[in-house]
């Protein structure tokens, strides 16, 4: 008898590190991990399985389907959009190859199984492609399908993989005698900028905000690599938690649509040094802008519309800027840095 589990990819990431914990707190099936690095220790308890294993490997991929019954898969391993610039072909290997491995495994186990299988995809602003900071500045809050044009790697790569998913879960080998309609289902989100008080930035282009507040409260110089002015949609970590559990959680009839965006507040890069400075005076924060840098965050929006995540599923944040710093961000970032 195979074990019944749900899957869990790029575990070790900011996302699968809150995640883990509140799929864990929330009960249910175990929870098996995959992730070309050990799991933190600190989270061995709350898994039944830490798989030390790269999502492009088929023959792991195939050990797992012989050893688990899947229900639901949230893929989270990516290379982010940082580090994908600079090598584009892994990022495209990782990031479209491996998210076609596991839609193709969770494909397998809902063929295997006759069961709809589950599958959470954590896309980004960065399919989008405003052409130019002038554009940003009068487009406003965008829709789901504006804009649809990425100038990144990251963002070519996620774009694909969320018609990939659409495809897998509504067209797959359409031609074949039995349709394949959907044994998965997929769902997808594209975040803004996400801020975590628990775990350090990894390499995403929207992590100037975070990488700020995590150097102020180690007393460490930062210089931040886009204008003052600049302006993107973010959301903390919890709240990005929150969100894919509610998401995940919808009855299928409830959703419009297989992607959906959201944020929280939209904030420029001064007004996050302002309130860093209200709780940490003497942080040193300064800017020298990066052109190359500072031209990708000009091609995603400053704002989006969530309503239709707001009527179908009942998205609603729980933090703004100043909850987030006053509920959230300095009591975890101080409590992090004292221990």
């Amino acid at each position: 008898m195979r074990k019944a589990v749900i899957l869990i990819s790029g575990a070790n990431g900011e996302i699968g590190h809150g995640l883990i914990r509140s799929l864990s707190e929330k009960g249910g099936l175990p929870i098996v991990t995959l992730d070309i690095d050990q799991l933190d220790s600190s989270l061995n308890s709350t898994v039944q399985d830490a798989i030390i294993g790269n999502i492009l490997d088929r023959n792991l991929l195939q050990r797992l389907n012989a050893e688990f019954e899947i229900s639901a898969i949230y893929h989270l391993a990516a290379v982010l959009s940082k580090r994908a610039e600079f090598s584009p072909m892994t990022a495209h290997d990782v990031n479209v190859g491996g998210t076609i491995n596991m839609l193709d495994l969770a494909m397998e186990q809902a063929t295997s199984r006759g069961k709809t299988v589950k599958f959470f995809f954590p896309s980004s602003i960065a399919v989008y492609g405003m052409g130019s900071g002038e554009n940003k500045g009068n487009a406003g809050s965008i829709t789901e399908d504006d804009f649809r044009s990425p100038e990144t790697m990251y963002g070519c790569n996620k774009l694909y993989c969320e018609n990939l998913g659409i495809y897998f879960s509504n067209h797959y080998k359409r031609l074949s005698a039995e349709s394949s309609a959907g044994l998965i289902d997929f769902r997808a989100i594209r975040f803004p900028g996400l801020i975590s008080a628990v775990t350090r930035p990894t390499g995403g282009t929207t992590d100037y905000g975070p990488e700020m507040i995590h150097a102020a409260a180690q007393s460490q110089p930062y210089v931040c690599f886009v204008r003052e002015t600049t302006s993107l949609p973010f959301m903390t970590m919890p709240d990005a938690i929150r969100a894919i559990v509610k998401l995940m959680d919808s009855p299928p009839d409830s959703l419009s649509r297989s992607v959906y965006h959201i944020m929280a507040f939209s904030a420029a890069a001064l007004q996050f040094k302002e309130k860093i400075l209200s709780y940490f005076p003497e942080a040193e924060i300064n800017f020298l802008v990066n052109d190359k840098r500072q031209s990708i965050v000009d091609s995603w929006p400053a704002e989006v519309d969530d309503s239709p995540a707001r009527q179908d599923w009942g998205w609603k944040p729980k933090h703004d800027l100043d909850s987030a710093f006053d509920d959230y961000i300095i009591p975890e970032i101080r409590r992090r840095y004292a221990e």
